[in-house]
């Protein structure tokens, strides 16, 4: 039997922390056999130019609530799933949590149930599920249902712990004010990812729910307690604490460039900021609105409202986010990449270093940030 070699050359290799000129990456029979010195590739190699493209691990997007035209919560099925997860993959994300936004205990069943079929079918990209809510607190609702919003009991817990043994990754977003701290504990021994977000619970809280088992925060600044001069709040909690990551939505719009920059210097490890899309289901498409539980969501310069003007998702994809991050708040490069691959990936899988040895999860960036195409359809 002979194997099948190809080698990319011609363009930086993105290892998941450092971009490395001046070397080739080496795939033979679809996994990655070496990254050699551009003058030790071997003559008989099968050589793929990139032209100055980027190769890259594809970026991991840990909170997608649509994409391709659709809404996870309009059709919780692994139809729905299937067409986010190629709507994204054309974008550049291999690895997806396909986002459940606050909804029905119904709903939220059969999200879990479209997800774990997803996986269990092998739907190229569904790395698991994030249920945002529906354990958050009204006052920082943000475009969640406030009338869906509500405490979590023990069906709940004891319902998403038996989701976690189906799923490779299952992220729970919940805010102090509707769950305990016992409950917190459950979850992180059953291996479910808590993040804590739309919340205004005040920084000691966040701390001793940090204590408990919370692992990040969800979109950072946004929907949370602020920092403040005599309450640092949640923002100060996840900037502050290293067993905590957070989720940046790094569109311009829902948090400044600067307050980015001062957020990146501040983070103290080793937990890290990711980036985050919060896609809605314009994603990939060429679409001015959508309804969202029956309300109208406007696409209008870059933003996603509500009628009142609230900010309901983001009309992001995770190569604009890392151009945002790198020409606007000033973040180098490699960092802000990572932030996009193999941060948001180890929050996942626990891999968080190295090329991806996958040749289906590579990508190719243009160099101004302009596209992005994966090596495979």
């Amino acid at each position: 039997m002979t194997s099948s070699t190809i080698t990319f050359a011609g363009g930086p290799i993105f290892d998941g922390t450092e971009s490395r000129d001046g070397y080739a990456a080496r795939f033979r029979n679809g996994v990655l056999d070496a990254l050699v010195p551009l003058d030790q590739i071997a003559q008989d190699d099968q050589i793929e130019d990139l032209h100055g493209d980027i190769l890259s691990p594809g970026y991991a997007d840990l909170q997608v609530n649509g994409g391709g035209g659709v809404m996870f919560n309009d059709d919780p099925s692994v139809h729905t799933l299937t067409q986010i997860a190629r709507a994204h993959r054309a974008l550049g994300a291999t690895r997806i949590l396909p986002t459940l936004i606050t909804d029905t205990a119904e709903k939220t069943r059969a999200a879990i149930d479209a997800a774990i079929k997803a996986v269990q079918t092998g739907v190229s990209g569904i790395a698991g599920l994030h249920l945002e809510g529906p354990h958050l607190s009204e006052r920082r609702k943000g475009a969640h249902d406030a009338a869906l919003i509500r405490p979590m009991q023990q069906t709940d817990l004891e319902f998403l712990i038996d989701a976690a043994k189906h799923l490779p990754a299952l992220m729970v977003t919940l805010a102090p004010e509707s769950t305990t701290l016992q409950q917190v504990e459950a979850l992180k021994r059953a291996g479910v990812i808590v993040s804590l977000g739309h919340t205004d619970a005040p920084f000691e809280t966040c701390l001793a729910f940090s204590k408990a088992g919370a692992q990040c925060a969800t979109h950072l600044f946004n929907a949370m307690s602020q920092l403040g001069s005599r309450e640092p709040g949640l923002v100060g909690a996840a900037l502050s604490c290293g067993s905590l990551s957070a989720g940046l939505i790094a569109d311009g719009i829902h948090v400044h460039p600067d307050t980015m920059r001062i957020a990146w210097a501040a983070k103290r490890g080793p937990g890290r900021i990711f980036l985050v899309s919060d896609a809605m289901a314009v994603a990939g498409t060429s679409l001015t609105e959508f309804q969202l539980e029956g309300r109208r969501i406007r696409r209008e310069n870059g933003r996603l409202t509500l009628e009142d003007g609230t900010l309901a998702g983001a009309d992001l994809c995770l190569t604009n986010a890392v151009r945002v991050l790198t020409e606007q708040a000033g973040i180098p490069f490699q960092d802000a990449l990572a932030a996009a691959t193999s941060v948001p990936l180890g929050m996942i899988s626990g891999k968080s270093k190295g090329l991806k040895p996958d040749l289906s999860q590579m990508i190719r960036i243009a160099p101004d940030l302009s596209q992005v195409r994966p090596v495979q359809p």
